[in-house]
């Protein structure tokens, strides 16, 4: 909690005042130490910046809810974005994959392994995948 009051230039004493409110939140070590995570330093710094404009606290906590909120949103959608990503990868080697087989049956008119839907949806996939 020092280092963290030394590095917001705010007093030991604010920050136990904020945590006790809510506007800032802890993790109790095996030794009862209040543990912050790092961003409790920008959340401190837009309490001031917040305080500095004269918004009452309770206006305040809500604020750094939503910002927080928003956090997580952005983390979900970045995940949800690497799966997709992922996801397209691997299609994209599947399809690698499969064309050479495609490519075998197209040549062979009596196989009937793959109908002609079939082809053209992998077709459809490779040119939007590329």
């Amino acid at each position: 909690m020092g280092e963290l009051a030394n590095l917001a230039n705010v007093s030991k004493r604010t920050i136990d005042y904020y945590t006790s409110l809510g506007l800032l939140q802890a993790k109790r070590s095996n030794s009862n130490y209040r543990i912050y995570p790092e961003e409790a330093l920008n959340d401190l710094k837009l309490i001031e910046e917040y305080k500095k404009i004269h918004l009452p606290l309770h206006e305040i906590k809500r604020k750094l809810e939503l910002n927080n909120h928003t956090e997580l949103q952005d983390r979900d959608v970045e995940k949800q974005m690497e799966t997709v990503t992922n996801q397209i990868k691997q299609l994209k080697h599947d399809l690698s994959v499969l064309l050479p087989i495609i490519s075998k049956y197209k040549q062979d008119p009596m196989s009937k392994k793959l109908n002609e839907e079939g082809t053209a949806l992998i077709e459809s996939l490779m040119r939007i995948t590329s």
